[in-house]
Formats: C-alpha cells, structure tokens, sequence
C-alpha cells in the first residue's frame, strides 16, 4: 500500500509526497467537495433512498487547518468551513490526486 509521507499546505493546496516517491498537489476546496462524509454524500437505506447530505459542489476558499493520521490507513481534514468528518482512505485520496489532475 502506498502510504503518505509528507504533507504540506502550498498556498491553495495540499501536497504529498508517497513513499513510491511520487508527488500530488490537490486544491483543498476539491478535497472539501469530494468529502467522504454522510454529512457531504448523505446516507442510503436499504432501498436506496438517500438521507441527508448536500448538494454543495463548490466550497471556493475552503483551505485545510489541519489533519491526523488515523489507523494507518485514512487522513481526516480540518478545513477551514468546520468539516472535519470525513475519513479519506489513502487509496481513496490517491485517486483523487489522480482524477484533480484531469480536471473535474
């Protein structure tokens, strides 16, 4: 598994260096967007009716405060409009690099 080894804020962005070594820069405002969370996607029963969540696609000027490691395998994000519940896979933020690269 490729894991996260350095994080640093750049301006509007978060970069990560993995230990392959390979680089990533990701807008936070595109990492707040695609949260995780129930509060940001809402919940599916059963049947699959959705409960909850937002339809927000933008969050112009939303940066990270700050982040935490969690289990070793996820990097939950304090941004700047209060989110912090989002739990991003290390899997799951690497494919978010990859799809930022091209563009929404």
């Amino acid at each position: 598994m490729i894991t996260p080894e350095h994080l640093e804020i750049i301006g509007p962005e978060l970069a990560i260096r993995w230990s392959d070594q390979s680089e990533d820069y990701i807008l936070c405002e595109r990492l707040r967007a695609w949260s995780p969370s129930a509060e940001n996607t809402g919940e599916r029963d059963l049947l699959g009716k959705k409960y909850g969540g937002t339809d927000q696609k933008t969050f112009p000027g939303v940066t990270i405060r700050n982040w935490r490691i969690i289990g070793g395998y996820a990097i939950q994000f304090d941004f700047s409009d209060g989110h912090n519940t989002g739990l991003y896979t290390f899997d799951y933020l690497k494919a978010l690099c990859r799809e930022g690269a091209k563009g929404d």
